[in-house]
């Protein structure tokens, strides 16, 4: 079975070769020539995260065991979103979109930077699409203090501008989001989107963690 650290699933070649269905010798292969991603312990034993397993069985529609189900799934949880924009027509279709593609998850509005620092402190929303652009407290300053805050959880942080310019971006990167989206929006890509955001976090805390 996989061994677990700080909620980490790590597993030897010999554990891959078993849910792979070859010998060891294959799954060793596999890492030594750059298809399977791996490092190495101390001892020199070959050592997979659950992630890039998963990566690979993917990218080769190879059967995906019961077990990394179990996995994927935990590593793709979050369960409530916020959207802070001050279009009225782009936050209320934004929002319905959400409601219909996670109806059991906590959804939260804000039109503008004020309200939003209220009910990010409140609720502490674990993804925040947030416009840049807003009136009054914009969205640069509101995104410093999600970031300046621990008690808030670290949010996954998406921001939106309809511009796009390497001053602008750079400006996002300082404030401290996690990414940028480019207005409008294409929703179907949003699910997507959050999908690969929680991926990158976890792949970021998991570096941490061996560092």
């Amino acid at each position: 079975m996989a061994r677990t650290d700080k909620k980490i699933r790590i597993f030897s070649a010999l554990e891959v070769a078993n849910i792979c269905g070859v010998v060891n010798q294959t799954a060793i292969n596999w890492i030594k020539n750059g298809y399977l991603r791996a490092f190495q312990t101390p001892g020199g034993q070959y050592r997979v995260y659950a992630e890039d397993l998963i990566d690979f069985l993917q990218t080769r529609n190879m059967r995906m065991p019961e077990e990394l189900q179990r996995i994927m799934q935990e590593q793709m949880s979050f369960d409530s979103i916020m959207v802070v924009d001050d279009d009225e027509t782009l936050l209320n279709s934004m929002m319905e979109f959400l409601r219909e593609e996670y109806p059991k998850y906590e959804l939260y509005a804000a039109a503008d930077g004020f309200q939003a620092g209220r009910i990010i402190s409140e609720h502490k929303p674990k993804v925040i699409f947030l416009d840049i652009d807003l009136p009054g407290e914009n969205g640069y300053n509101v995104c410093r203090a999600i970031r300046s805050d621990d008690s808030l959880g670290v949010p996954i942080i998406i921001a939106m501008s309809g511009l796009d310019d390497p001053e602008l971006r750079a400006r996002i990167d300082e404030a401290g989001a996690d990414t940028f989206v480019k207005k409008p929006l294409e929703f179907d890509e949003i699910p997507e989107l959050i999908k690969d955001q929680v991926k990158e976090r976890r792949r970021a805390r998991r570096q941490r963690d061996v560092q």
